[in-house]
């Protein structure tokens, strides 16, 4: 055989074994992702022959399914529309989908090992059992309150975000995201008009695609200085320890002084520490932040929960909705050792700190919960397509503990003040101890100041009713007045759903 032909053969071998190659790779790593791909006709209309279970809270049905004529046998739909959106998510046919709806799909499906019993009977019936059915922890009259308060802020706000917890549980009263959307046009089965749909939200200037409650962090402004009074009661403070204060607070090395609110805030060289959050002191707590140093202040706030890159809320045992790690950032020098401005800037959540609302809620919960800080989630149960068989139920999980119940009983009375006397009075429940802290933060540039608080309510039992955090994003002056007052409707909602007033 002369060279040309041998060379020919050569390459022919050499696609041949490709080809083979090529086969086996397909048949026995991606054969998998190919049958279960989003975009495989044959897997769409098989997991549309099977109806949706439901997602429920409180009775009131989340996201059902209805027949239709089609193809695709079942249409997902969200009967309250925009109002649960980012607690749900979506469930799209040719779209990524999210939320709940994605964490829960293969129970919702039905096609969970878990309701492997179902699928088997399945087979000598010959009918299709319904997937499986999810129960979350929302309360809908704090849900509903949330959003509706949220929607027609007295600040004509368009973005924000409120998160209000069980402190003792962990289970998530209300989840609310603003602004919000409607699912039911993206699980449009015309996958031409569910894809412009969402081509337009996410073109849309607020973006309202974008879940403020678990997955964007904000600079938390005075709420975080609730951390700094725990690293000081940490470290041997009390809440009638006297700390320098005055109008203004010039940190070593730095070129801007700090100031105070307004002047008729702590102008007195030294303030307790309780009339300092009381009044939300900031050169106070600037001074204090550098007192204490900037590890006493990361490691504070990495109790409560910063730094956390692996929390996600859904079920305990399970995935679910992930959550964006709230950071304190740089506080050093390039020689490792303290920035005493971005210390002091640091201490009254300036600087590089960067909080999540579902944070917020936890920093609350915490202190109400005497330092014990519970696992979030949503999912309270998991039912099978009959209604009857119960195949999870949620078991609340500590956390972490941040602090002791000591100090904890300290931030508490600290935190109640602010409510009585100082910066949180939109907050007050009558009959109920109230606690909570209120932030300003400064964004830069042209854009306003945020509007947070963060709060609890505690009833005449001494058993915490619920946490929350309000965050409205470039308030402008006056918006964490607003926040407080959101606070409070939506924590009246939850002792409403529990019977009291």
């Amino acid at each position: 055989m002369n060279a040309p032909l041998r060379r020919v053969g050569v390459v022919v071998m050499v696609l041949f074994g490709l080809l083979f190659v090529n086969l086996n790779y397909v048949q026995a790593y991606k054969a998998d992702e190919y049958r279960n791909s989003d975009y495989n006709g044959r897997v769409q209309v098989a997991e549309y022959e099977r109806k949706r279970g439901i997602i429920e809270a409180g009775g009131t049905p989340l996201a059902t399914s209805k027949e239709t004529s089609g193809k695709l046998k079942f249409l997902r739909t969200y009967p309250k529309g925009e109002v649960y959106a980012h607690a749900l998510g979506y469930k799209p046919v040719n779209l990524a989908d999210t939320g709940i709806e994605k964490s829960e799909n293969d129970f919702l499906a039905g096609t969970s090992d878990q309701l492997f019993g179902d699928r088997v009977r399945d087979l000598f019936t010959g009918n299709q059992t319904a997937g499986g059915n999810i129960l979350l922890t929302l309360s809908p009259r704090a849900q509903e309150t949330a959003f509706r308060e949220l929607a027609n802020n007295r600040k004509d706000v368009p973005r924000g975000a409120a998160v209000a917890i069980d402190p003792s549980t962990g289970a998530i009263q209300a989840l609310v995201s603003m602004p919000s959307f409607d699912p039911n046009p993206l699980v449009d089965h015309d996958t031409e008009k569910a894809q412009a749909a969402y081509k337009q939200l996410d073109a849309a200037e607020n973006g309202p695609l974008k879940n403020r409650a678990l997955s964007e962090t904000f600079p938390p402004g005075s709420t975080f200085k609730v951390i700094t009074s725990a690293a000081a009661l940490e470290n041997g403070y009390e809440p009638e320890t006297r700390i320098p204060a005055g109008p203004a607070y010039l940190a070593p090395t730095a070129g801007q002084e700090i100031r105070n609110a307004v002047p008729s805030i702590c102008p007195q060289t030294q303030v307790t520490l309780i009339t300092a959050l009381t009044d939300s002191c900031n050169t106070g707590f600037a001074q204090l932040g550098v007192k204490l140093g900037a590890d006493k202040l990361k490691d504070e706030a990495r109790q409560f929960g910063f730094e956390d890159d692996e929390l996600a809320v859904g079920r305990l045992n399970g995935s679910g909705q992930k959550v964006a790690a709230s950071r304190t950032g740089e506080m050093a020098t390039p020689d490792g050792n303290d920035d005493p401005p971005s210390v002091a800037q640091s201490s009254i959540g300036q600087n590089n700190v960067r909080m999540t609302p579902l944070q917020g809620a936890l920093i609350a919960a915490t202190v109400a919960n005497d330092g014990r800080q519970m696992r979030p989630y949503l999912v309270q149960q998991q039912l099978g397509p009959d209604r009857t068989t119960d195949y999870y139920t949620a078991v609340p999980k500590e956390l972490r503990e941040p602090v002791s119940a000591e100090v904890a009983k300290q931030l508490q009375d600290m935190m109640v003040s602010v409510v009585q006397n100082g910066t949180g009075t939109n907050a007050r429940i009558s009959g109920y101890r109230v606690g909570g802290k209120t932030g300003t933060a400064e964004t830069g540039g042209n854009s306003d100041d945020h509007g947070w608080f963060i709060g609890f309510a505690i009833n005449s039992a001494g058993k915490p009713i619920s946490a929350v955090c309000v965050f409205l994003e470039d308030a402008g002056s006056g918006g964490s007045a607003e926040a407080a007052r959101i606070s409070q409707q939506i924590m009246r909602a939850v002792i409403a759903d529990r019977g009291g007033r």
